[in-house]
């Protein structure tokens, strides 16, 4: 399988980075996951930002094994931002440096809402309320499931992570259930969590739709926490994120298999096609700052001051992460003023935003201190 017509093929899995060493490290178990799959193909990762090995040193492994045709995939479960525009902009201006050696980047979709997604989530569900997963039972309905989506500025990926919900809620048969988001969308886990529990229910589950661990996960497991120190009368289940499951491994298979059979899962225009429209269209610029690798262990400050430095000489926010509308919505990001919010959405707070939320915390420190 690993040669085509005298081409040799091989893949590439692309991922966001983290500051969180453990989030590299569990991405790399996809593509020890996929091995089985390909046992054939060369395969390499590689991230945007914040880790190593970044997505051009992995897609320069690839050209050293002599691949002249690389499937590339976002490790990613919705097509926002990253997806969209940033990936592809590395991508593209990677094949443009190999354009007189035939090299060929095919550019594949996001994992999304596959069936074996689903079935991978709900499964992480069962196992985390201790109920066997061959046989469980036929409706949940003294439990609420609150799923936690990532939240971007793109309003087509906040309602995949609200679809989602949906699928989840119908097939499982939870009594009720809703979506709350880490990101920059509303509500917000905290207060997202604070206004759910006036439903009465007793049983809470708390999933978060997510690949793998990182500084958000931790986050919003450490908001779970708090609520259930608040309110010890409700039982309050943190269901694990995705990781490596089987069912995961699975998807990236299927997308991988679309783009090498050129049968992609849609009607629609692929994310490079889409990308490489707008791009001509110039409603997106091409951006490098994602091509370097931002060592982990530096401090956070100096992680801060060159991401901060990165955006102001390399690109206009808006392609980066998005100006979100409702940034000022008083259950979205200002309730998370003053816990590391990216620098990327500070900078859209109005000046009135912040010295509200500022007044908030000094309040609320002071009643501590009281």
């Amino acid at each position: 399988m690993s040669q085509q017509n005298n081409r040799k093929i091989g893949i590439m899995i692309c991922g966001h980075g983290s500051r969180d060493q453990d989030a590299a490290r569990e991405f790399s178990l996809v593509a020890a996951g996929l091995v089985t799959r390909f046992p054939d193909v060369p395969i390499e990762y590689g991230f945007l930002e914040f880790s190593a090995p970044n997505i051009h040193m992995g897609l320069n492994k690839l050209i050293a094994q002599g691949v002249t045709d690389i499937y590339a995939v976002p490790g990613m479960l919705f097509a926002a931002t990253h997806a969209r525009n940033d990936i592809p902009s590395v991508l593209l201006n990677f094949q443009k440096k190999q354009a007189n050696s035939g090299v060929k980047v095919h550019y594949g979709s996001e994992l999304g809402l596959h069936p074996t997604m689903v079935e991978a989530f709900e499964t992480r569900i069962y196992e985390s309320l201790n109920l066997d997963i061959a046989n469980p039972p036929l409706e949940l309905n003294d439990t609420m499931l609150v799923v936690v989506g990532r939240g971007t500025s793109d309003t087509l990926a906040n309602a995949e992570a609200a679809k989602l919900t949906r699928i989840v809620n119908e097939d499982m048969g939870f009594g009720w259930a809703d979506t709350v988001y880490s990101g920059v969308t509303y509500p917000s886990v905290g207060v997202g969590l604070e206004l759910l529990i006036k439903l009465g229910f007793k049983k809470i589950v708390v999933a978060p739709y997510f690949l793998f661990t990182g500084r958000l996960i931790k986050r919003i497991y450490a908001y779970v926490d708090k609520v259930a120190a608040a309110h010890p009368e409700i039982e309050f289940i943190k269901t694990p994120y995705l990781k490596d499951h089987v069912k995961v491994i699975d998807a990236f298979e299927v997308r991988l298999r679309e783009i090498m059979s050129d049968q992609p899962d849609s009607t629609n225009e692929t994310l490079m096609q889409s990308f490489e429209r707008r791009l001509a269209a110039g409603e997106v610029d091409i951006h490098h700052h994602h091509a370097e690798f931002v060592d982990p262990e530096q401090d956070q400050a100096e992680q801060s001051h060159a991401h901060e430095h990165s955006h102001d000489h390399d690109h206009d926010h808006s392609h980066s992460h998005g100006v979100y509308k409702h940034i000022a919505h008083p259950l979205g990001p200002r309730t998370m003023i003053g816990e590391n919010l990216c620098c990327c959405f500070m900078s859209q707070f109005p000046a009135s935003v912040l010295a509200q939320e500022s007044q908030k915390i000094e309040r609320s420190n002071k009643h501590i201190h009281d």
